[in-house]
């Protein structure tokens, strides 16, 4: 099937099911106070990461999975600061959560069939950079106080140690080859 002609089965189905939703509205009461609810915000944004998703494994798309990880997780982020923070979270170092949701949609992508191995390596990366800058800001901005006072230069060694051991176990491995 040509991509032109999937597109257009994507958006024929897309446009049925929100025509037979519409209708379904008008004729149910009861559904329209169901729907506040369920599209309600941040919800609205879990649900279009999902749609995406979705019209992206219809069009044979994998790689649809990074933009609808990056879309959900926002939402999600919106919905625990809503939730237990009250709408008062430190925004300046959530922004961190971003490149690990990447990493996240970039391995799913790599499950559903893009380049499995190097979506994987590539997705693992980013979340492990991405859990650490956030634990690092966290620890700087005082939204974690996991290790003390002491956190954020404890946090920051560990890292620099990590590239060291990182980098040199590189150069030796490429020794041997």
């Amino acid at each position: 099937m040509s991509t032109q002609s999937r597109t257009q089965l994507v958006l024929g189905i897309l446009l049925i099911a929100v025509g037979a939703w519409l209708l379904a509205q008008g004729s149910v009461p009861s559904l329209v106070e169901f729907s506040e609810r369920l599209f309600r915000w941040p919800y609205t944004l879990m649900w279009i990461g999902g749609l995406i998703l979705f019209l992206g494994l219809l069009g044979g798309q994998p790689g649809a999975a990074v933009p609808a990880t990056i879309v959900a997780g926002i939402g999600v982020i919106f919905y625990v600061n809503d939730r237990y923070a009250g709408g008062q979270a430190a925004w300046s170092y959530m922004w961190t959560l971003i490149p690990g949701l990447i990493g996240l949609g970039s391995i799913l992508a790599g499950l559903l069939g893009e380049t499995p191995r190097q979506n994987f390596r590539h997705g693992l990366n980013l979340i492990v950079i991405s859990a650490i800058a956030f634990l690092i800001f966290a620890s700087i901005f005082g939204g974690l106080s996991l290790l003390g006072n002491y956190g954020p230069a404890i946090l920051m060694i560990a890292v620099g140690l990590w590239l060291l051991g990182r980098g040199f176990w590189r150069s030796f491995s490429r020794r041997g080859e």
